[in-house]
């Protein structure tokens, strides 16, 4: 899969599987549905709850995991693009909030009252590498600085 086909995928979709490492059961993979935007080095957004099961596993262990597949695929989804992107996840810099909130806010314009909420704020997935599968037989892994070069500023 190219950059343009990641980018592309990024873009056109609006949530993926998030999967922390679980705080309260020794570790086992947790999945959940996430939401996600792209910040200007094109790495992936989240609003996450303070109250939320897997921000209590980031704050154990911020390793973590984000699945974007292609939607339109979801009849035969081992036939489609995705991604799995690879990395830590950490609170959103201050300087960098205005921007990520604003961009977040626009894709999911449903979220602003979780945004005013006092338990919600602002994370980035930090990519360390991602593996990409454009379709069969065309997948490789791309480092987390090669993926941001490719997708910086969308």
């Amino acid at each position: 899969m190219s950059h343009a086909a990641l980018a592309a995928l990024l873009a056109a979709e609006r949530q993926g599987v998030l999967a922390t490492l679980s705080a309260s059961r020794a570790g086992w993979p947790f999945a959940s549905v996430a939401p996600f935007a792209l910040n200007r080095n094109g790495e992936p957004l989240l609003l996450l709850s303070d109250l939320a099961e897997h921000t209590r596993n980031l704050r154990a262990d911020p390793r973590a995991s984000l699945l974007v597949q292609d939607s339109a695929s979801l009849a035969d989804p081992q036939a489609g693009a995705r991604a799995t992107l690879l990395g830590q996840v950490a609170s959103a810099a201050e300087a960098d909030r205005p921007d990520g909130l604003e961009r977040y806010l626009t894709r999911h314009p449903q979220a602003a009252g979780y945004a005013a909420l006092g338990d919600f704020r602002l994370y980035v997935l930090q990519v360390s590498e991602a593996r990409l599968i454009g379709g069969f037989g065309d997948m490789g892994w791309l480092r987390g600085e090669t993926l941001r070069a490719g997708l910086a500023g969308g």
